[in-house]
């Protein structure tokens, strides 16, 4: 028994470690991105710098206007969103519920290849595929355009929505099913009705999985939007706040402003991330207040 009671508390102390190092983690990075993105702010001037519409970082006379890259990133995590949320949740219960084993065998190895694609190679893809696609079909002058990244975001943020929201369907208790087809409910109805709210947990931590990838998501994106600084319009060549930073902190010169810019735009996605956590941790838990 003293060497169990040991065990356990050596291995409690190891998980107490290990959570303190991530909330560490957190913390520090919280920290260093204030410190590093506010003197930009706060040099260039708050409205300016939010609600400029010029970003011209190495002219003589530099703007740090980034309004079109916040706007630009907003609609395309919106538009990517919109399209992959329902394709990503209803295979995810297709491949739970409803999927012969024999053909769920079959697409659940191929999401997890989906995953493994290197950003590069999905920017190569649309590059070779969806921009030409989608400058003929509209007759564009570029097919570099805000359309064609929130398609290729769209399909990049699935395997992570797939993966989660497959594992909480999986995890609900077999229990609630049967009571619910005991009553007289159909497999759908049961699966809509009873599965899916039980895991809603899990789909919404999908989600922000995705939603988060899309935020972030920068190599593929310089690929086929045109990584020019425009206000946003789905037929136009534009700048997300992703790929600004990616695109100028090679040649940034330490201590400038231009880079103290780019790591003002790098605490903005960290904010962004931070509050569509917190806003979708608010609606969970206004959820199961309500049930």
């Amino acid at each position: 028994m003293k060497v169990k009671n040991i065990i356990e508390r050596v291995m409690s102390s190891v998980f107490f470690f290990c959570g303190m190092v991530s909330i560490a983690a957190v913390l520090l990075i919280t920290i260093y991105m204030v410190l590093a993105g506010l003197p930009a702010i706060l040099k260039v001037g708050p409205i300016e710098f939010f609600f400029g519409t010029v970003w011209k970082s190495t002219a003589s006379d530099p703007k740090f206007g980034i309004l079109p890259f916040i706007l630009t990133s907003i609609w395309g995590t919106l538009g990517a969103v919109l399209i992959g949320v329902p394709i990503g949740v209803c295979t995810a219960i297709f491949l739970a519920k409803l999927a012969p084993p024999n053909l769920a065998a079959v697409v659940h190895p191929a999401v997890e290849l989906l995953a493994g694609i290197p950003s590069v190679v999905y920017g190569l893809i649309g590059m070779m595929v969806l921009v030409p696609g989608v400058m003929n079909f509209f007759e564009l002058k570029s097919g570099s355009t805000l359309l064609t990244a929130i398609l290729v975001l769209a399909i990049m943020i699935l395997p992570g929505i797939i993966s989660v929201s497959e594992t909480s369907l999986r995890a609900v208790p077999r229990e609630y099913e049967e009571a619910s087809l005991g009553l007289g409910a159909t497999w759908i109805e049961t699966v809509c009705k009873v599965s899916v709210p039980a895991a809603r947990s899990g789909i919404a931590a999908g989600i922000v999985l995705g939603v988060g990838r899309a935020i972030g998501e920068a190599m593929a994106i310089m690929m086929v939007a045109g990584n020019v600084a425009n206000m946003p319009g789905i037929f136009k060549s534009v700048r997300f706040l992703t790929t600004a930073v990616a695109s100028e902190m090679g040649y940034a010169a330490d201590g400038s402003l231009q880079k103290q810019a780019l790591f003002s735009i790098g605490l903005i996605l960290f904010l962004f991330i931070m509050l569509i956590n917190l806003l979708l941790n608010h609606f969970l838990k206004k959820g199961e207040a309500t049930k």
